[in-house]
């Protein structure tokens, strides 16, 4: 039972998310007539969203509020915006309310993960089950945009049914705030804590503490690195599939979701067979190969390395970023664990995928040709980075013995806490 109201969670956090971010530089596009770097600028408040994350998380679910409670707050809040978003007419009206959006949904990818963790005996075993909802949230929402909203891509009146994404994801972050007051209590550790907080551990700063081990600085350091690489996916891919004439590309674009929930199955296995090492550095690779992929499939003949491509998201994402959490959270230790996911956050989804968005806007524009973009040269920057972020990681991370997240740790932290 507790299982299922988690998974319900998360379900709806990544339906709300799936169901508009995807098609959000076409939408722009089509629609407000913006230009690449307006675009940019609408993606990049991702990553404004996630760097204050952590002050949020910090300040509040570790040490004040329940983080159930914040959770529903901040998607009440959430479904408001998404209307106004829904409303808007011009880029000009539209950046503000999107920047204020992401400011307050991003705090919520760290909130999820901590109401989860807390209710976990063995969360290097348990996550993997529940997180693979959200993944499924993620596929449902691409298929409503595909076949509820008839939109393939191929015209611009298609693409004005991309509006109603807006109000679709309004009305889940509704239902997600009403029912985020249900969930189990997840009270914040740190409140029965009587010292005097200076500044630095009021704001959360403590789980910076982590990076003093040589280990976990080097996962951080790769975290940020290897998000520049993926901004390239979320910034380029939906656009260009369309413009190669691939049909349906949202609908096509699922399949990697649907590959990462067989992946997410699979994790707890690799992460206990293979050490946490092995895994990052799967996820690492599959990025570098999934943009060469790209880089010279095409819509007809190439069309199956396309779709390889778009598969290996599995692989890219599970192996890497869902591995982070887990091995972020059996490094953070009980007291500060929401700090850690939320600092995690600001890594990826924060610092990373702001200097992604912006490289990956300025390769974009270098390589625009008269029939649109030469996108085999696009495709090839992120695919030699990622490898570069490998060799990297491969030579400078050495876990010690009882770093690893396993089962026998994880009952033994709970037990005792």
């Amino acid at each position: 039972m507790l299982r299922t109201r988690l998974g319900i969670m998360m379900f709806l956090q990544f339906f709300i998310w799936g169901g508009w971010f995807v098609t959000l530089g076409t939408f722009l596009a089509q629609n407000l007539s913006a230009s690449g770097g307006q675009i940019g600028m609408a993606f990049s408040t991702q990553s404004w969203g996630a760097i204050i994350a952590p002050l949020i998380i910090g300040l509040i679910a570790d040490r004040y509020f329940r983080a159930e409670r914040i959770l529903a707050v901040l998607h009440l809040a959430g479904a408001a915006l998404l209307f106004g978003l829904y409303q808007a007419e011009s880029f000009t009206a539209f950046y503000p309310v999107v920047l204020m959006y992401m400011i307050l949904y991003m705090p919520t990818l760290a909130l999820v993960n901590s109401v989860s963790f807390r209710q976990m005996r063995d969360p290097s075993r348990e996550f993997a089950g529940i997180r693979v909802w959200g993944t499924i949230g993620w596929i449902i929402a691409g298929l409503a945009i595909s076949y509820l909203f008839a939109w393939d891509g191929a015209d611009a009146i298609g693409a004005g049914a991309l509006r109603n994404t807006f109000l679709m994801c309004a009305i889940a972050s509704l239902v997600l705030g009403l029912y985020s007051l249900t969930l189990p209590a997840t009270p914040p550790v740190a409140k029965g804590d009587n010292t005097v907080a200076g500044i630095k551990d009021l704001l959360g700063l403590d789980a910076l503490a982590l990076l003093k081990d040589r280990n976990y600085a080097t996962f951080f350091v790769a975290s940020i690195l290897i998000c520049i690489p993926l901004a390239f996916y979320y910034q380029n891919a939906n656009p260009f599939l369309s413009e190669i004439g691939v049909a349906n590309p949202t609908g096509k674009m699922t399949l990697g979701q649907i590959s990462e929930v067989a992946f997410m199955l699979l994790l707890p296995v690799f992460i206990h067979r293979f050490g946490i090492k092995i895994t990052l550095m799967v996820g690492m690779l599959a990025w570098a190969l999934r943009y060469a992929l790209f880089a010279f499939g095409d819509a007809e003949s190439g069309i199956a390395l396309l779709l390889v491509g778009i598969a290996l998201h599995g692989v890219c994402y599970d192996f890497f970023f869902v591995s982070g959490q887990i091995y972020t959270d059996a490094r953070a230790g009980e007291r500060f664990k929401s700090s850690a996911q939320g600092m995690i956050t600001l890594a990826t989804y924060g610092v990373g995928m702001l200097i992604g968005f912006w490289v990956a806007g300025m390769i974009t524009d270098h390589y625009v040709v008269d029939a649109g973009h030469d996108w085999t040269a696009i495709w090839q920057f992120p695919a030699l980075f990622a490898v570069a972020v490998l060799v990297l990681f491969a030579s400078v991370f050495r876990p010690r013995k009882g770093e690893e997240p396993t089962p026998d740790k994880r009952a033994s932290e709970r037990s005792s806490a």
